[in-house]
């Protein structure tokens, strides 16, 4: 069962972007839990109505974040809504096909991209500049084991989440003498709805490489962005969690 801290982010407020289902969901459940308030950003606004069915106080945006106009426009909406953002955590992703490299179609290719890459680089852009302003942010971008190590037949998947990666380190060290931090998590496999745009051959392959021989809860992988995302995680910028069952080698 999660160990709350209560009053952790008492006067917080975050977006969580694919913070409807998932493991975005369950960091949204997390700082609410503990005192803060909670904007979601997703593409799909009956799973938005779902959440806040769970989350009585949750607020919601319905967005694709690949578009950087609707982007801009949900960080204005938010930040006045909200009074202010101090956390970001973008979950927002999805898988592409299972299928090999020189298999994959140019357009699935590029949706991968659009929402795993940009549509992170389009919401880090979108609020850093404001929590400079208020002299405190935290970042949280959810990467993947498969970004460290590259899954076969996920090339798309894989690349999109190195590149979060490589994002995370160049961001966090620009940032690193003001008051925003920003970090990464890299979780193995957690058993979510986006399981469902894989095939069961690749899900049998991601908990082979598993040493603990099990899938990660979406409670886990939330208890160690809440800390991330908390005051409580103040030297630590441009890094990347393993949250991976054992999976990482570095």
């Amino acid at each position: 069962m999660p160990m709350n801290f209560a009053g952790r982010f008492t006067g917080r407020s975050a977006v969580i972007t694919g913070g409807a289902s998932g493991i975005g969901l369950a960091v949204a459940q997390r700082i609410v839990d503990e005192g803060g308030r909670v904007c979601v950003w997703d593409r799909d606004p009956a799973q938005i109505g779902q959440a806040k069915a769970v989350i009585s106080t949750l607020h919601g945006l319905t967005l694709d974040v690949a578009d950087a106009a609707s982007v801009e426009a949900a960080a204005r909406s938010t930040i006045e809504t909200l009074g202010g953002v101090d956390i970001l955590v973008t979950s927002a992703a999805i898988t592409g096909p299972n299928m090999s490299t020189w298999s994959y179609s140019t357009e699935d290719w590029q949706r991968v991209i659009d929402i795993n890459i940009n549509g992170v680089f389009y919401c880090n852009k979108a609020l850093v500049p404001h929590m400079l302003e208020r002299n405190y942010g935290r970042i949280v971008n959810i990467a993947s084991i498969a970004g460290k190590e590259g899954n076969p037949n996920a090339s798309a998947y894989s690349t999109s989440k190195a590149a979060v990666i490589g994002l995370t380190k160049s961001l966090g060290k620009e940032l690193a003498k003001t008051k925003v931090t920003v970090n990464c998590v890299t979780p193995a496999a957690v058993r979510t709805a986006i399981f469902k745009q894989m095939s069961q051959e690749h899900i049998d392959f991601m908990l082979s490489k598993i040493p603990m021989a099990r899938f990660g809860e979406v409670e886990e992988v939330a208890a160690l962005i809440a800390w991330i995302a908390s005051e409580e995680c103040s030297f630590t910028t441009a890094a990347v969690f393993d949250v991976s069952g054992g999976r990482a080698t570095y």
